[in-house]
């Protein structure tokens, strides 16, 4: 008996000294609004929208102090619909984070887990999709993944410490095929330096095999199927063996107003490499190239005003081209609590991945029967 009670103080002590040391965070975010879009497939349509500037997400995070500027840290981030509670990324209970790693104050962070890219990480503050205008705004199919679409599964994730304004950032994804080490693998390269008001980066993302690893990455991906369906800027190009995406920005805030241009390259290439899956100009390679122009302006400490311009240009097997500009305003109740007001509009002109006439097709949206589409949305977002 006296041993009993000796073990169960030492053990209550280490338990209180752990829990001294450590902390985890219960948080969320909920969006939602009611949408209008022209031309869904032919037809107007109004709609309850949800994650309209932001994904509906509840999750928990927790580190746990090792000493010397180390920390174990993990995330777990749901992603879901407030409009009818389904799990969002196709089904994945955790599908917007799971990872866990250590984190020194002196080198940076090493993780483990399905994470976002370097593109998304060190990229996102020169993207209006990311910063205030939403989901539909987001580069025609996301094809450049500055939206954060594609998240990437089985990763190896080091982010380094700012050293004078300068960090960097890498990812490298398993395959996980038997016999063959590149098959579907990923890798990302990123850096992004910031000095007083200005802000520069740059991105590079490799992706093997992207119908399967960079598209197909949630529990309800197929395993031989097209998963690139989802919108008619790419989804010709599923049998493309790899996938590049180099993206480079400035944001410089100059007074209330911010300023941002970002440019990138998108390639498909060797199409037609992945048998019985879509192969529009199969034996070789689709090319895009994106700029985007944003300014996001503070008119009160409470009240935000955005405007953006996006051109994508395909070259190589195809010829779409496509217009884009994007609205915002945006008033903040609490620090927790915004109402907002977007519209977006798309004009398209050429030959797209299907091999037809280009269409409108917005991002998150039925693609349009005709050149143009547009969506205005008022909604609420709320953070806990």
């Amino acid at each position: 008996m006296k041993n009993s009670l000796i073990a169960a103080t030492i053990l209550a002590s280490f338990a209180s000294a752990a829990h001294a040391q450590s902390s985890v965070t219960l948080y969320g975010l909920i969006d939602v609004g009611i949408n209008y879009a022209t031309n869904i497939g032919g037809h107007n349509q109004y709609s309850m929208g949800v994650g309209n500037l932001a994904g509906d997400r509840w999750g928990m995070k927790g580190t746990e102090d090792l000493g010397g500027g180390l920390k174990a840290l993990f995330v777990l981030e749901n992603g879901f619909s407030l409009a009818n509670g389904k799990l969002g990324q196709g089904g994945d209970e955790f599908g917007r984070h799971a990872y866990v790693g250590l984190s020194s104050s002196k080198i940076g962070t090493v993780t483990f887990g399905r994470q976002y890219d370097a593109i998304t990480d060190l990229t996102y503050m020169f993207v209006a999709a990311q910063t205030w205008a939403g989901y539909a705004s987001a580069h025609p199919g996301d094809v450049d993944n500055t939206d954060g679409s594609n998240h990437i599964n089985n990763a190896i994730k080091f982010t380094s410490v700012a050293y004078r304004g300068l960090t960097f950032e890498g990812t490298y994804s398993f395959g996980g095929i038997a016999g063959s080490f590149n098959q579907n693998q990923i890798w990302t390269l990123a850096a992004n330096y910031v000095r007083g008001p200005l802000t520069l980066g740059a991105a590079f993302a490799n992706a093997r095999d992207p119908n399967f690893s960079y598209f197909g990455n949630n529990a309800s991906s197929s395993a031989t199927g097209s998963n690139m369906a989802g919108s008619r800027v790419y989804s010709g190009y599923a049998s493309a063996k790899t996938q590049r995406i180099f993206t480079a920005g400035a944001a410089y805030v100059i007074g209330n107003a911010t300023v941002a241009v970002d440019y990138s390259n998108t390639q498909f290439r060797d199409i037609g490499t992945l048998p019985g899956l879509p192969a529009t100009g199969a034996g070789g390679d689709a090319r895009f190239n994106d700029i985007e122009a944003n300014v996001l302006y503070k008119l009160t400490p409470e009240l935000f005003l955005g405007a953006g311009y996006n051109y994508l240009k395909g070259y190589g097997v195809n010829g779409a081209t496509y217009h884009q500009g994007a609205l915002g305003l945006d008033y903040f109740l609490s620090k927790r609590t915004d109402l907002y007001a977007n519209a977006v509009y798309q004009h398209a002109s050429g030959t797209d991945s299907t091999g037809g006439k280009a269409v409108a097709n917005l991002n998150g949206l039925t693609a349009s029967s005709t050149q143009n589409q547009a969506e205005i949305v008022l909604g609420i977002r709320h953070r806990f």
